[in-house]
C-alpha cells in the first residue's frame, strides 16, 4: 500500500513492516561489522555488489547499517527523492556532496545569504584545490545567470536562508541550471520536506542538517542529501572514502523523531507566523523578517512553492549591541542557542552568536546588525511564549506604547518612548 499524506509516511515511510524479532520500532543495529555464513555467502555478496545489486546486507559499518538504512529510505520518501544518504552533521552532507560534485578548476555559484561556514568551505576551502566560487545576492536572478562561467558545475543556495529566510524562487533556479546544463543543490534545512521539497521543483540534491527539525530534539548530530539513484552513486563512494557517516544511534533517535515532524512542523509554523504579526506591531521592533509576512520580499514566491513558512522568526529591534543583549537577558522560556528546529524555543543575538570575531564594520558590510535576532520558536504554548517576548520588550526597554500624528490622524504610527 502506497501512502499519500505526509503525517503517514513521516511513521511508516522506510521501514518493513515485519522487523526483526516482531518489534515494533526499527532496532538499533549496534555492530560496525557484519559476517559472512561461509565462502559462498561471501562469494555471492561480492557478486551482487559488483553488478550494482541490492542484496539486502552490509559488509562493514562504513559502508551501510540496517538502522541507517531505514532512516534513509524514510528521508528519501518524505523529500520525494530516490535516494538519501545519511552523514554524521548537516555540514558533512554539504560538504560531502560538494566535493563528489567539483574538481580542481571548476566553479561554483552561490547566494550570499547562504550559511556562513558553507560559504566558508566554498570560498576559502575549495579555494586552496582551484575550485573557484561567485557570490551573488540572494533573489537576484540575472545576477546568478550571469555568473555562470563555461566551467560552473553548481549553483548552491538555501531556501529558507540564514537568518533572513529568504525564500529562493525554485522554478527560475532550475530553469536557469537546466539552460546551462548546472547541478542544483539546495539546503533546504529551515523548511523541511513538510513545508517544501526542493526535488519537485527539479532540484538536483537537496539537503539537511538533520540536527534541527528532522531531529526535533536537540539531542543528535546528522546530516542527509537527496537525489535520484542515478546520482546517488558518487555522493556514496564519497563517503566511503571520508568516512563521515552517521553511527547507527543517532540514526534510531533521527528515526524516532521524524515520526512527529508533520505534527511539530505545523505547531511551529503557527507559532513563528503569530509570533511575527506580533513583533511587526511592537515599537521596539525596527523590521521583522519571516516569510509569511506581505512585507517579506519573497512572500509571493513562499506562498506559491511553500506548504508553510517555517519556524524561524528574524527581527531587529530599536537598540544597539547592548540593548538587544539586555531583551535577549529577559527572556524566560527561550534558552540561548546557535541551533533550532528542537521543541524548545531558541533565541540568539546573531552578532553576538555567529559573527563575534567580525568588527562592527564587517558585520555592517555583511548586512549583519547589532540588534539582529533569530527566534527559532519551538512547541511551547504560542501564548506564553508571546507574553514572555511583551514583558522582555518591556522590561528592556521600559517602553509606552505611544501615537505619533504625521500630517494627519490617518497617518498615526506608534514610537517608542524610553521612560529613566
Amino acid at each position: 500500500m502506497t501512502h499519500q499524506h505526509l503525517s503517514t509516511r513521516v511513521v511508516h515511510a522506510g521501514e518493513e513492516r515485519v522487523k526483526p524479532h516482531h518489534a515494533l520500532t526499527t532496532p538499533i543495529v549496534q555492530t560496525s561489522t557484519f559476517t559472512f555464513e561461509n565462502t559462498r555467502d561471501l562469494v555471492d555478496f561480492q557478486e551482487a555488489k559488483l553488478w550494482g545489486e541490492q542484496n539486502g546486507r552490509e559488509e562493514y559499518g562504513r559502508y551501510g547499517n540496517p538502522t541507517v538504512a531505514a532512516t534513509e529510505a524514510k528521508l528519501a520518501d518524505l523529500d520525494s527523492g530516490e535516494a538519501a544518504c545519511l552523514f554524521s552533521s548537516g555540514m558533512a552532507a554539504v560538504t560531502s556532496t560538494l566535493l563528489s560534485l567539483l574538481s580542481a578548476g571548476d566553479h561554483v555559484v552561490l547566494t550570499d545569504d547562504s550559511y556562513r561556514r558553507t560559504r566558508q568551505f566554498v570560498t576559502k576551502f575549495l579555494a586552496r584545490f582551484g575550485v573557484t566560487a561567485t557570490q551573488v545576492p540572494m533573489g537576484n536572478y540575472e545576477a546568478l545567470e550571469a555568473a555562470i562561467q563555461p566551467n560552473t558545475k553548481v549553483i548552491f543556495s538555501e531556501s529558507p536562508t540564514n537568518p533572513y529566510v529568504r525564500v529562493l524562487d525554485l522554478k527560475k533556479l532550475v530553469a536557469i541550471a537546466q539552460k546551462h546544463t548546472v547541478k542544483t543543490v539546495v539546503d533546504s534545512t529551515f523548511a523541511t520536506p513538510i513545508n517544501q521539497r526542493p526535488l519537485e521543483f527539479g532540484v538536483d540534491f537537496v539537503v539537511h542538517s538533520a540536527t534541527k527539525y528532522l531531529g526535533g530534539h536537540n539531542d543528535l548530530l546528522a546530516g542527509v542529501v537527496v537525489c535520484s539513484n542515478y546520482l546517488m552513486g558518487a555522493i556514496k563512494e564519497t563517503q566511503a572514502m571520508l568516512g563521515d557517516v552517521s553511527d547507527p544511534h543517532p540514526a534510531y533517535l533521527l528515526l524516532r523523531g521524524l515520526k512527529t515532524l508533520e505534527l511539530r512542523v505545523q505547531r511551529q509554523n503557527q507559532t513563528a507566523e503569530k509570533t511575527a504579526h506580533f513583533l511587526v506591531k511592537h515599537p521596539a521592533v525596527r523590521r521583522v523578517y519571516y516569510p509569511g509576512l506581505v512585507s517579506h520580499p519573497d512572500y509571493e514566491v513562499a506562498v506559491a512553492q511553500m506548504s508553510g513558512f517555517g519556524g524561524v522568526v528574524s527581527f531587529e529591534l530599536e537598540a544597539d549591541l547592548e540593548g538587544t543583549g539586555r531583551f535577549i537577558d529577559q527572556l524566560q522560556i527561550p534558552y540561548i542557542g546557535p541551533s533550532l528546529g528542537g521543541v524548545e524555543t531558541l533565541v540568539g543575538q546573531v552578532a553576538q552568536m555567529t559573527y563575534y570575531e567580525f568588527s562592527p564594520e564587517e558585520r555592517a558590510e555583511i548586512g549583519i546588525s547589532d540588534s539582529l535576532i533569530r527566534l527559532a520558536v519551538g512547541i511551547e504554548s504560542v501564548d506564553d511564549l508571546l507574553a514572555d517576548l511583551a514583558q522582555a520588550l518591556d522590561k528592556a526597554f521600559h517602553t509606552e506604547m505611544l501615537f505619533q500624528t504625521v500630517g494627519d490622524d490617518a497617518q498615526a504610527r506608534p514610537v517608542v518612548m524610553y521612560r529613566p
